[in-house]
């Protein structure tokens, strides 16, 4: 796959994810509460993005943004987007930036990417239901349960599609203006996630808490994106130190690596949870919204 430590790591988070969520819906089938199919579709789509994620669906060029902050990565990859390779270029030339901000724009601009990425999986997979329903002819009880499948399946389209325009003009101020000092979250996936809170169903109290939980969720990231550099130093430190031929200080490194890599990999599948799970009282927030 030729992904770097970091990648290799996050891969193994998201497989972690996936395996779990699987194997609790495998209990659930057992217990007939997936009649619809609706679960066991949205780990298919889970899957896909992973797939697409890191390049293992056969198509070269699907593979995301893999930053490497040692190197050069926000040269190293494109953004499929020539309204974000705009924005881009127009950002890194503005002058309005340090390395470190820059560092952290390409994070934001890498996140949008993966979102358009995601939002055009569940958008050929609604394509694909829909054809399917219109050629049954009969209505039935079992057609009427796939309309509703359908139905949610366009309610998610709507609140990704929300999440994208919403980045997309972020992104366009930020590259234009720069960061703003007084911002109070730094983090493309929080500032996501509070800009949907403020959309939804909650009240002052609630979206108080919700605020809290958030700056906790940052320092969680932040905590994360630190063993990251971490270990990809360690990796490319481990490379250097192979050639040497000095076995001593090969296998204190290699047991340095081994221990980063650990603490990244849980790091990341904490991380991915907690996003998980703050989604997913937004997202029944935002539903309360349309009722």
């Amino acid at each position: 796959l030729h992904l770097s430590a970091v990648k290799l790591a996050e891969l193994h988070s998201d497989l972690k994810i996936q395996e779990k969520d699987e194997l609790s819906w495998k209990k659930l089938k057992a217990e007939g509460l997936d009649e619809d199919g609706e679960k066991e579709a949205k780990l298919r789509r889970n899957l896909d993005v992973i797939m697409t994620k890191y390049g293992m669906n056969g198509k070269k060029d699907s593979q995301l943004a893999d930053t490497n902050y040692i190197k050069d990565g926000a040269e190293s990859d494109t953004l499929d987007d020539p309204r974000l390779e705009k924005l881009w270029s127009k950002a890194k030339t503005s002058g309005k930036f340090s390395d470190e901000e820059l560092d952290k724009l390409w994070r934001e601009f890498k996140h949008h990417k993966e979102k358009i990425h995601e939002y055009n999986i569940l958008l050929e997979t609604v394509s694909r239901t829909e054809d399917i329903h219109k050629n049954v002819i009969s209505p039935s009880e079992e057609n009427l349960v796939k309309e509703e499948i359908l139905h949610n399946k366009h309610r998610e389209l709507k609140e990704k599609l929300r999440s994208i325009n919403q980045g997309f003009e972020r992104l366009r101020k930020v590259s234009h203006q720069g960061y703003d000092t007084t911002s109070e979250f730094e983090e493309p996936r929080v500032i996501d996630l509070w800009d949907m809170a403020k959309s939804a169903n909650f009240t002052e109290k609630e979206l108080e808490s919700f605020r809290e939980e958030l700056k906790h969720f940052e320092a969680k990231i932040e905590k994360h994106h630190h063993y990251q550099k971490q270990l990809e130093i360690s990796h490319q430190k481990l490379k250097h130190i192979e050639g040497t031929g000095d076995k001593d200080h090969l296998n204190r490194n290699k047991e340095k690596y081994a221990m980063l890599e650990e603490k990244t990999k849980e790091l990341g599948y904490k991380v991915k949870k907690h996003l998980q799970d703050l989604s997913s009282r937004i997202s029944q927030g935002l539903q309360h919204n349309e009722l």
